[in-house]
């Protein structure tokens, strides 16, 4: 695992850029009309806003070398919430292994695309923002879904799901387009979570609590494919 600069994701900077003009606004005039103890506290209070909000929109470098083109990598920072088979009702209408991983505000926020394969769908959904913690948030709240299909030919589905104080899911997977290892698939904003829905069968290397960390932690691993000898350059 090698690990680079810490950078600021793009998603963030238009967003720090507008809180530290709203600070401007807000401190200058404090500081010309009112009294030097209540400027001392707004600013103080500025302060902290803006480092939580540099804080959140962090986004590590990470590159990961993983061999085997069969194993899923944490797409997100956060802790396992769920791992349960479960009936999958908006794309596969079938059996499926949910693995889900709950991101707290304080956890990285970019989402990291879990195993290289072609993308066969992409599709923002339109919904509430209850607690993303809660197992009915999967299905009620805003959320966006990838399907990705491995070299093994087996699928998978990626669900990004906004929370309470999350408000805008983003995702730049496109259909006919291939995922790759070490590259962001998307964005939450402030608290969320992200699903994986997984082959029934498929080995999972995670615990109920365990912490993993986006683009690092080996989560799980797709049945071998052994007709498969050679895999495609593009989706390694």
């Amino acid at each position: 695992m090698k690990y680079l600069p810490l950078k600021i994701h793009k998603e963030g900077r238009h967003i720090i850029m507008f809180v530290t003009i709203l600070i401007i606004v807000i401190n200058v005039p404090v500081y010309i009309w009112e009294p030097r103890a209540i400027f001392v506290i707004t600013l103080l209070l500025s302060a902290i806003l803006l480092v939580f909000v540099t804080y959140f929109f962090r986004s590590p470098v990470r590159v990961l070398e993983v061999e085997d083109v069969n194993h899923i990598v944490s797409p997100c920072d956060g802790r396992v919430v769920v791992i349960e088979p479960v009936h999958e009702n908006d794309h596969f209408h079938d059996e499926r292994l949910q693995v889900s991983i709950f991101m707290s505000p304080f956890n990285v926020h970019a989402n990291w695309y879990p195993i290289a394969g072609k993308i066969l769908r992409s599709e923002h959904q339109n919904g509430r923002h209850l607690g993303a913690w809660l197992p009915k948030s999967s299905t009620e709240n805003e959320r966006s879904l990838v399907v990705i299909e491995a070299p093994s030919q087996d699928q998978i589905m990626v669900r990004q799901v906004a929370g309470a104080m999350a408000r805008r899911v983003v995702t730049y997977a496109k259909p006919g387009l291939f995922s790759h290892r070490n590259e962001h698939m998307g964005f939450i904003k402030f608290g969320s979570r992200v699903d994986l829905y997984l082959p029934i069968g498929t080995e999972v290397f995670v615990d109920y609590g365990d912490y993993v960390k986006g683009n690092e932690t080996i989560i799980a691993c797709l049945r071998p494919n052994e007709d498969d000898t050679s895999i495609p350059q593009q989706i390694i």
